[in-house]
């Protein structure tokens, strides 16, 4: 039998959370289990650093395909066991990655049920998003106030295009996932002695306000071209 291309994305994340409850991975992962088998991973690293940054990266995005909320446990150990610009440049790696393949889901198989369940939030950030969609995702991206999964899900259904939805993603999630990452960085102690990072810091004002800041400037090309409308 032959499969319908649309339904591969579907078929890939139902392989993915079938694989996932047969292995036992995600009860392992949680801020105890890193600390238990820290050595371990680090050890890992040293001996074959590209096999475990590609296992990092495809667990990353298998968590984000499946919308599992890992994305803060998860930078944190990518910087954690590869370093600040190494892991947080994996973890951008294996987020957009799972939000590709989450979009590619949402805008051929799942999409009528999905449309009809994401009704009201939906309508608020269609009429944005089908007229400046690179700039609103990036806001969206920018500042982690909606829930990740629904910035991945939203713009499959209202027509935004891969390349754009990719672009932004990709460029979007850098800041925060990096701050995360160099939290991670310096957390082995925190872990050793049986605590968990803050991760929390996402929403102090020392990070919070450079995200929006960024976020503003985002929105300036949506600005200069409504303004050259209303007095072109």
């Amino acid at each position: 039998m032959i499969v319908p291309r649309r339904l591969w994305p579907l078929l890939l994340i139902l392989a993915l959370l079938a694989a996932a409850l047969a292995s036992g991975l995600l009860g392992q992962l949680n801020w105890a289990s890193l600390a238990a088998h820290e050595t371990a991973l680090r050890r890992l690293v040293a001996v074959a650093p590209a096999t475990a940054g590609a296992a990092y990266v495809a667990i990353y995005a298998a968590a984000v395909a499946l919308s599992l909320p890992l994305g803060a446990l998860l930078t944190v150990s990518g910087g954690l066991l590869f370093g600040t610009l190494i892991g947080g440049m994996l973890a951008v790696a294996g987020a957009t990655i799972g939000a590709i393949l989450l979009f590619l889901a949402a805008r051929s198989a799942l999409a009528p049920l999905l449309a009809a369940r994401a009704g009201p939030f939906l309508d608020r950030v269609r009429p944005g998003l089908q007229r400046d969609g690179f700039s609103y995702l990036l806001v969206l991206r920018l500042i982690p106030m909606v829930p990740f999964w629904l910035v991945n899900l939203a713009p499959a259904l209202v027509g935004i295009s891969l390349a754009t939805f990719a672009g932004a993603t990709f460029i979007g999630i850098m800041p925060a996932t990096f701050v995360f990452a160099g939290l991670g960085a310096g957390v082995d102690g925190v872990l050793a002695a049986g605590g968990q990072p803050d991760v929390s810091l996402i929403w102090s004002l020392p990070v919070l306000l450079p995200l929006m800041g960024l976020a503003v400037l985002s929105l300036l090309p949506v600005a200069w071209r409504r303004w050259g409308a209303r007095n072109g």
